[in-house]
């Protein structure tokens, strides 16, 4: 809850189970009302059903510390084409929900209705065969390979062995997932927009004659040969966050919760990101040819001489910017930065030294000559990144210094060896004013006097008791007959 998850409870237990189970997992609270729904036609359903909605729905949308108890019968009624939305209000304005003696159809209804009309990302978590309707109608499904078999496991996205692995998939793995399938998809599209939006620039200057910048076979090797390595390291090693962190605060979920790190406007700022950067790079290229004399002998180049400098320039300025965008600097992030420019300078002198042998490289014979002999492409490669990427760095660190978001500052903590528990006590702390001050407010309604068949449960202090009878492997009957009541204890005093 921490993480702002709403936890649902769909089980087929009877009431007093799930009640208990709501207490021993700490999703009810001593101080949470229950809201019990045991009601035994639809007019009863939806008169109840309309009095709680005036009583505990909130009009800015802060959440009651009740918590909502429906049996399965009940829930017939609630799902019918006419109340289900006033019953999903009151659903989600509860701070717990448990359903009871639910069928394996009533879940994947209940399901589909918070899929298909809240803005939210559904999850599915079960065990059994009766649990598999649920987990295929949910967004995300995880199944528990367990003692009641393999069916959920087998119809699920993702399989754990026991429910307590559910808070790392979610907390850790789904938050470093995010972040990088984010990450992977902006930097594809950045990196192959700042290379081939060239050939609108060139053609601007070759009269649209239809002359393309770059030979063929260094087009056909930008995204296996060159680029390759950088979108692997972003995808599989790359990480904001420490794994004990990210379990210990669950309030670092909610950016990836938020769709924080990828959204149209996210996508739209790399993308006009990449357009910027392949005006830079061409027109900075061509400016500094303009004078004719790319020699010192007065020789000029042909129009591959300038797209080979371009694509020089393309590689080193995409790769610093997936180093740049990284979080986890590695070994292997070392390796896929360096590799994507080595690589081209390797390729480019080997396939431009090929001709007459591969006679398809004739118009690539000696170009790595005349670029490497020329003193304007050697002081290009180290102004161009700079220049082309200033304006990323310095944004970066005006967002690190200024507009710090938590997780960064978690990060920075990790960096400096600090607890970052203060820090995340002080970002709830300013998130917590306001919404005590309207839970305050609410909680000072009049709690109504439950009428019918459903009743308003006002908890006291006790312990849990598990029903024996229901799905348990000794019933209750099994474990008093196990005792003969006609001998006497040994430890009896007899008068």
């Amino acid at each position: 809850m921490l993480a702002d998850i709403r936890i649902w409870v769909l089980t087929g237990d009877k009431q007093e189970t799930a009640i208990n189970i709501g207490y021993a997992s700490r999703l009810i609270t001593q101080e949470m009302q229950l809201l019990i729904l045991n009601e035994d036609s639809l007019d009863e359903t939806r008169d109840r059903l309309r009095m709680l909605t005036e009583d505990y729905i909130d009009p800015s949308g802060v959440q009651s510390e009740v918590a909502l108890i429906v049996d399965g019968k009940t829930l017939i009624y609630a799902l019918d084409f006419s109340l289900r939305k006033d019953f999903l209000e009151l659903a989600i304005s509860c701070k717990s929900v448990i359903c009871c003696r639910v069928s394996p159809m009533q879940k994947s209804e209940l399901v589909e209705l918070v899929k298909h009309n809240v803005n939210a990302v559904t999850l599915a978590i079960g065990d059994g065969a009766n649990d598999v309707s649920m987990i295929q109608a949910a967004d995300v499904g995880v199944g528990i390979s367990g003692n009641e078999g393999l069916q959920a496991a087998n119809s699920s996205d993702y399989s754990i062995a026991q429910f307590r692995y559910l808070k790392k998939l979610m907390l850790v793995h789904g938050v470093w997932s995010y972040s990088r399938i984010s990450k992977l998809i902006l930097y594809s599209f950045y990196k192959n927009i700042c290379l081939y939006i060239m050939e609108f620039w060139f053609a601007m200057m070759n009269g649209w004659s239809g002359q393309i910048l770059f030979n063929r076979w260094c087009i056909a090797f930008y995204n296996v040969m060159f680029t390759v390595m950088p979108p692997f390291a972003i995808g599989l090693f790359d990480r904001n966050i420490s794994a004990q962190s990210m379990q210990r605060f669950p309030q670092l979920y909610k950016p990836s919760q938020n769709a924080e790190y990828f959204n149209t406007k996210v996508f739209w700022m790399w993308t006009v990101n990449s357009i910027v950067h392949s005006l830079l790079i061409f027109w900075i290229s061509i400016g500094a040819l303009h004078q004719d004399a790319a020699f010192k002998e007065g020789y000029t180049g042909d129009y591959l001489f300038v797209g080979n400098m371009v694509y020089t320039y393309v590689v080193v300025v995409v790769s610093l910017k997936a180093g740049l965008e990284m979080d986890a600097w590695s070994w292997p992030v070392h390796f896929s930065l360096w590799h994507g420019f080595l690589s081209w300078l390797a390729f480019f002198a080997i396939y431009s030294a090929c001709f007459p042998v591969f006679p398809s490289a004739g118009d690539m014979s000696g170009e790595s000559h005349m670029v490497f002999s020329c003193g304007i492409f050697w002081m290009l490669l180290f102004l161009m990144p700079v220049a082309v990427l200033m304006r990323d760095v310095v944004w970066k660190s005006i967002c690190r210094t200024m507009y710090k978001s938590l997780a960064q500052e978690v990060q920075e903590a990790e960096i400096d060896h600090i607890d970052p528990t203060a820090i995340i006590k002080k970002s709830v702390s300013k998130r917590l004013n306001e919404t005590s001050r309207l839970l305050g407010r609410l909680m000072k309604r009049k709690k109504p006097i439950g009428a019918g068949g459903s009743e308003e449960h006002v908890p006291t202090a006790h312990g849990y008791a598990f029903s024996q009878e229901e799905h348990g492997v000794i019933t209750q009957s099994e474990v008093i007959r196990a005792y003969d009541t006609t001998k006497q204890p040994h430890n009896d005093v007899s008068s």
